[in-house]
Parts: structure tokens; C-alpha cells; sequence
């Protein structure tokens, strides 16, 4: 299925910081239609680790969809505004995430990212926390 523009609500789950994690990911077309999910384990990170591995797999699934516009919704308000630019990533274990995020931002025609309350991240959230217990 090819899709041009797409929703994305990513999450990320980590039982201690660090600990065991997982992501958990929603697609959605314009219509708001599910066009994929992910949800797995990623092995040992941080919460802000997992929580950008969560949107760097989202924009990875959406550019194999033929996606060339992404809207990302994140609850994760530090990995927002650092993809945003209004925070400086000084983290070392961040920045090559970081790195990777901006190098798929810059395949896409368009991109937004925001952030959402947790209640409107509930999809991505369910998917993350079953990954992890299954995980563990």
C-alpha cells in the first residue's frame, strides 16, 4: 500500500532507566485509517533512548510505505523539542539517534512532530507496554 502523507503516534516503554524496552508505533493514512503497527522489543535503553527508537522506526515503516509527508505525534516533550530545535542534545547516548531522526526528517517533503498528551497516545503506548511484557 502507498500512501503520501501519514500520522504517525510512536511510544516507547522502558522497565528502568535502563531496562528492558519496547516500542510501540501507529501509522495512519489521512482518513485516519491504521495502515501499519509496530510493536517489539529493543532490548536494554533509556526511556529517552526507546523513545527515539520509536519514532526512528516509525519514519522508517512510513518511507517503505512511500509516505513523503509525516505528521509524528510523540508524548515524549524532550525528544520533541530537541527535533524541533529548541533543545541542544547534550546526552552523548542521544545524539546518533538524534542524528538518525533528522537523516529520515530530510527524505520526507514535509514533517511535523508534536507532542501530545499521553492520553492521546494511548494506541502506541498499548502496543509498547505488550511488547515489553512479552519481552521480559
Amino acid at each position: 500500500m502507498k500512501v503520501k502523507r501519514v500520522i504517525i503516534h510512536a511510544d516507547g516503554t522502558s522497565l528502568g532507566n535502563p531496562g528492558p524496552a519496547a516500542i510501540g508505533v501507529t501509522i495512519k493514512d489521512e482518513q485516519g485509517q491504521l495502515v501499519a503497527s509496530i510493536s517489539r522489543g529493543i532490548g536494554r535503553a533509556t526511556n529517552n533512548q526507546v523513545e527515539y527508537r520509536a519514532l526512528i522506526a516509525a519514519l522508517e515503516k512510513a518511507t517503505k510505505l512511500g509516505a513523503e509527508e509525516v505528521d509524528a505525534n510523540l508524548d515524549s516533550e524532550l525528544i520533541v523539542r530537541q527535533i524541533n530545535g529548541k533543545y541542544r542534545v547534550r546526552n552523548l547516548a542521544l545524539k546518533p539517534l538524534y542524528q538518525q531522526v533528522k537523516k529520515l526528517q530530510s527524505r520526507l517533503r514535509g514533517f511535523t512532530i508534536t507532542h501530545v498528551p499521553r492520553q492521546q497516545n494511548t494506541e502506541a503506548h498499548k502496543l509498547a507496554s505488550m511488547a515489553v511484557r512479552d519481552f521480559c
